[in-house]
């Protein structure tokens, strides 16, 4: 049985991997700064995606996806400017959740630009 304290490490490395396989380059792992943490930090061509991870084994409270409250939002978007203060240039930037509802590869569902500012 996997230790309950690394199921979300896990499950960060199983969405890296996924996103991977659809051609994004993982830049950063757990960015983190005073205003939050960033899971991932990819490149998708010329855009930066900062991806949230989720795992929730049920849809108890509206699952994974109701999991990325507005205040959860508000903290990826400070902390993924913070991240682009240390850039050169600022490329084109969005957020994609990876919500799992277990840690295998066939429940994985990607949900590319899920919020903005």
């Amino acid at each position: 049985m996997a230790n309950p304290g690394n199921t979300g490490a896990e499950a960060e490395r199983l969405a890296a991997t996924f996103l991977q396989r659809q051609g994004l380059k993982l830049v950063e792992t757990n960015y983190r700064c005073r205003f939050g943490e960033i899971d991932l930090i990819c490149k998708d061509q010329n855009s930066l995606v900062f991806v949230e991870v989720r795992l929730r084994g049920n849809d108890a409270f509206g699952g994974a996806a109701a999991s990325i409250t507005a205040g959860k939002q508000h903290k990826l978007v400070l902390a993924a400017r913070h991240y682009l203060q240390q850039l050169r240039s600022f490329p084109a930037c969005r957020f994609d959740v990876v919500l799992l509802r277990s840690l295998r590869d066939n429940d994985i569902e990607w949900i590319r630009n899920a919020f903005g500012e």
